[in-house]
């Protein structure tokens, strides 16, 4: 079954599905196909009729020359002009269908489980959506255009020579399956190398996205060499399979020429044996039988380079249907959309593991209530974030249930959840765009005024303000911002939106402790009489907490406030003293 959905056949026929809007430019495409076509193998016949008309030296007859040349320029002119109609309908049709096809996968990625972006290299994940519908465009161009063209040149060709002289057409005929023969050999063994080589290039483009991204690690520890070495080897093997796919893609030309020398020939041979012949053919007639063998033998040749190009487009198709057709989230279209949040979440006897075989979160009761600030402490591994993943819903639980104001989050729909949540990550994340609209991804109607506040809330304005073009200045992730201003700009994003429910994970982590101190400031205003969610490493940070839950190996081990926690003398109050340890 997976065999047949994965054939080249059925990657083909998906690939025409997404046509369908534009079903029109492929009619105008097969129409001019057809004419062009025609026209072209309609000129020989016009040229035969011409040198029949040249019975001898200084015996020229003019009079029915003349038309034939007219008639002649008049073809031309249709061919050429149809020729150029087809290609500018087939870049239309492909780069519409490209065009969707693209923005399937990209759409795919925003309905696609986290789990499957978190357990996908990115730099896969971009080669299917650039790289390979690339190659997939150039597939599709080349098919488009060229397969058309040869299919009715070939049949085209036959007709005009069966009704000129069978037995001729017959020499024809009886070579043709043989470049058939070589044609196909040839994009069998081109199909294997094209999915190999689109395999390897995803896993370079990974590799040197992994690298690009991390490239201060590697320089802080000298790993140049390392990671150069790394790529060698994998640029290496692509190079390898890359040269293979080229080599049998270029004896599609030759193979193909030496088969068209035989046809030419054969012809050739039997056309002056009957020219020769009373009653045989003209040396007109010859002339255009030569004709028609060169151009019946051309389109196997640019039929096979088409063959070649499309085995790699398929091979990329796969890559890319592939993720087109990975699982959905589960839809919550018809689920309840939460409004009014309180803020009191309630989980119960919660179970959850990334992997089956390597247990997590177990057992997980918490019951939360409106306004409480809860700080999630532990070693790391034990399932802090795991829990701020569960809150969000961007994981489900194995087992077990959360709750917000009653409702399980598995009857409401994500984004009135996610909403209902403010949350600050460790990680950054600064999208190119003006200051300003950094500051107002959750909200895009904000005001300058709203904006402004919340950039002065959250520290940033004073650096802000300094900027080329303040807050209309244009930056990106890589635009030169220190860890710190990024992750003040993300805290003003947040204080913008002043959901119901907050979630802090390690948020200050990046700031230094006399901006923190005022932050804390800003995050105690901001979290009043609303539900937070604090995970620290810093444990002087959550001292005012409601409760702490100490966790340990999926598990909360401890549970309550800072002077409980520190009276038990348990595990708490071992992290505890471990940060303030005299040496």
């Amino acid at each position: 079954m997976n065999n047949n959905k994965n054939s080249s056949f059925a990657v083909l026929v998906r690939l025409l599905k997404f046509t369908r809007p534009y079903t029109v430019y492929l009619i105008f495409t097969i129409i001019s196909a057809i004419i062009s076509a025609c026209a072209t193998l309609y000129a020989p016949v016009l040229i035969g009729q011409a040198v029949d008309c040249i019975i001898s030296a200084g015996n020229v007859d003019f009079e029915k020359i003349l038309p034939i040349i007219i008639q002649l320029l008049f073809v031309v002119l249709a061919g050429a002009v149809f020729q150029w109609f087809m290609g500018y309908s087939t870049n239309i049709l492909t780069q519409n269908t490209i065009r969707d096809l693209r923005t399937g996968a990209f759409n795919k990625i925003q309905k696609a489980p986290l789990k499957y972006i978190d357990s996908t290299p990115h730099g896969e994940i971009i080669s299917r959506v650039v790289t390979d519908i690339d190659t997939i465009s150039d597939g599709l161009l080349q098919g488009f255009q060229q397969l058309f063209t040869g299919v009715v040149t070939i049949v085209g060709t036959l007709c005009f020579m069966l009704s000129i002289n069978v037995a001729i057409s017959l020499v024809v005929i009886l070579i043709t399956p043989l470049s058939l023969l070589v044609a196909s050999t040839i994009a069998r063994l081109c199909s294997k190398k094209f999915k190999e080589q689109a395999k390897l290039r995803g896993d370079v483009t990974a590799l040197a996205e992994e690298y690009i991204g991390n490239q201060k690690t590697v320089i802080a520890f000298s790993q140049e060499e390392n990671s150069e070495q790394k790529f060698e080897e994998l640029n290496a093997k692509l190079y390898k399979v890359g040269v293979r796919a080229q080599f049998y893609s270029a004896l599609t030309n030759p193979s193909t020429r030496f088969v068209n020398g035989l046809v030419y020939a054969g012809v050739g041979i039997f056309g002056a044996i009957n020219a020769l012949t009373p009653g045989g053919i003209t040396v007109g007639q010859l002339s255009c039988f030569l004709s028609y063998a060169n151009q019946y033998t051309k389109p196997f040749n640019e039929i096979s380079g088409v063959i070649a190009e499309l085995q790699s487009a398929f091979a990329s198709a796969r890559r890319v249907f592939e993720l087109i057709d990975s699982e959905d989230e589960s839809s919550d279209e018809n689920n309840k959309v939460l409004t009014d949040i309180q803020g009191n979440v309630n989980i119960s006897d919660v179970c959850f593991s990334y992997d089956p075989a390597v247990e997590l979160i177990k057992d997980l009761d918490l019951s939360v209530k409106k306004g409480q600030h809860i700080a999630i402490v532990g070693p790391t591994g034990c399932g802090k974030t795991t829990v701020i993943n569960l809150l969000m819903r961007f994981y489900d639980t194995d087992s077990g249930s959360i709750s917000v104001d009653g409702n399980s989050v598995k009857d409401v729909t994500r984004d009135s959840l996610r909403l209902g949540y403010g949350m600050v990550l460790q990680e950054t994340w600064i999208f190119k765009g003006t200051v300003k609209e950094n500051i107002a991804y959750g909200k895009p109607d904000a005001t300058d005024e709203e904006i402004t506040k919340a950039a002065k809330a959250a520290h940033c304005h004073g650096f802000i303000r300094r900027m080329k073009n303040g807050y209309d200045t244009v930056i990106s992730d890589d635009s030169g911002l220190s860890q710190g201003q990024k992750q003040l700009l993300c805290i003003a994003r947040v204080m913008l939106t002043m959901p119901p429910m907050l979630i802090l994970d390690e948020a200050t982590s990046s700031i230094d402790t006399r901006t923190e101190l005022k932050i804390q400031n800003a995050f105690t205003q901001m979290t009043g009489g609303k539900t937070s969610f604090i995970v620290a490493h810093r444990l002087s940070t959550i001292k005012e907490a409601d409760c702490i839950l100490v966790m340990n190996a999926g598990k909360i081990v401890e549970i309550g406030t800072h002077k409980e926690l520190l009276a038990n003398n348990g595990f708490y109050f071992e992290l505890y003293n471990s940060q303030f340890k005299q040496t």
